[in-house]
């Protein structure tokens, strides 16, 4: 069992606590409150039972990453360490991201050190189809035991990436035409192989398509990478075409068609607003964008799109969102409930609730200013980082 004490707590459950306790059993938050409900004496007696004295301090829940390559991209390895795009085959939807995550990269620890508890991590955007994402937990060495959820999602890309990935070598896609052509058709084919499965469970499954059903069922979205407004807009046209849920990943012109994303309905992950604008699809991305849609009630988070910027900077894109006229509140919503429900797993993790992974972060400040530092990083109950220079163990 771990408790933390006299936190300043921060639920993301319309509820905040300036003196308040968490305790967690079993890796669950089994109590949330005030510090005046507190029973120190209802603790097991015995062994087993660790105190964190929050000294007031920020306690919230641990911040999430919606979009990112994080060990599939590795830091420091260079080819060998890259598995993010499959760039031989325009349509690869049967790749899985889990196979290729590698949880030794540095860049899980930076994440915990940032108080960084979760991932949404999966394919680059150089094939139409990239294939499935996984979301996870950030401290682990077996991939297989830091799943939360795979597959989480289906990666699509629109736009320069696929252009510039196949144009030079004779085939397509060399035209956004047939980029959404080529993604068409192979929700067609996968239709078509639904109902077939359908229709007869027991007839042998075709790896290439058996990937989409969780996709048609509605279970988990599409990942449709998208900068440019017109990109925006055939994403959401396929998606209707085909009834299909979907995210709207790094939507940089978003705030040029917000009308337009409010009636659609999808939510929207902003961001690598800290990178160059290398591209010319990039050329209007902005830190006001994802405030213009979270003021304009679409359901968005930030991303670093790691490592186009580094994940240890994603609480600080938000806190650069929230100088550009984002909301405080809206900022942290980004980084923790909104990532949460926009990647299909605000059931477990997001907030501070009873029933949820104990997920936490303790901050000496508010994380999106960059002077603040993370004094410990918990995973389901256990503490996984830790400033020694806090004091904060009892």
């Amino acid at each position: 069992m771990l408790v933390i004490i006299h936190g300043n707590i921060k639920t993301m459950e319309d509820r905040e606590y300036e003196d308040g306790y968490i305790r967690i059993e079993q890796g669950k938050i089994t109590a949330v409150g005030d510090m005046k409900e507190y029973d120190a004496d209802a603790q097991p007696s015995g062994g087993g039972v660790r105190i964190l004295d929050a000294r007031g301090n920020l306690v919230m829940p641990g911040i999430i990453e919606a979009h990112c390559h994080m060990g599939i991209t590795e830091e420091k390895k260079g080819m060998e360490g890259d598995d993010c795009n499959e760039t031989v085959d325009p349509v690869t939807p049967c790749l899985r991201a889990v196979d290729a995550i590698n949880p030794m990269d540095d860049a899980f620890h930076d994440a915990l050190k940032a108080g960084i508890t979760a991932a949404m991590i999966g394919p680059g955007s150089s094939n139409v189809v990239g294939g499935q994402f996984a979301f996870v937990k950030t401290h682990g060495r077996c991939i297989d035991r830091m799943i939360v959820k795979a597959p989480a999602a289906m990666k699509t890309a629109f736009g320069e990436n696929p252009k510039v990935n196949y144009s030079g070598r004779n085939m397509s896609p060399a035209t956004r035409m047939s980029i959404a052509a080529l993604l068409r058709e192979e929700l067609y084919k996968a239709k078509a192989y639904e109902k077939k499965r359908r229709e007869d469970p027991d007839q042998e499954p075709d790896f290439r398509y058996e990937c989409w059903l969780p996709v048609l069922r509605g279970e988990i979205p599409i990942k449709a990478h998208a900068h440019r407004a017109d990109d925006i807009l055939t994403a959401v046209r396929i998606a209707k075409e085909f009834g299909l849920r979907m995210t709207l990943d790094h939507c940089s012109e978003g705030h040029l068609i917000i009308e337009e994303l409010k009636e659609a309905g999808f939510p929207a992950i902003v961001g690598p607003d800290m990178a160059s604008r290398n591209k010319i699809e990039v050329r209007n991305m902005a830190f006001k964008t994802a405030g213009l849609l979270s003021r304009n009630g679409i359901l968005t988070a930030v991303t670093t799109d790691h490592p186009v910027s580094k994940i240890q900077f994603l609480p600080i894109c938000a806190g650069l969102a929230v100088k550009e006229g984002m909301s405080m509140e809206d900022g942290f919503r980004a980084i923790t409930i909104n990532a949460a429900k926009i990647c299909g797993v605000d059931d477990r993790i997001g907030s501070l609730a009873v029933g949820k992974d104990g997920d936490i972060a303790i901050y000496n400040g508010n994380p999106m200013e960059v002077f603040t530092r993370t004094l410990c990083t918990i995973i389901e109950g256990k503490i996984v980082y830790y400033d020694e220079e806090c004091g904060l163990l009892c």
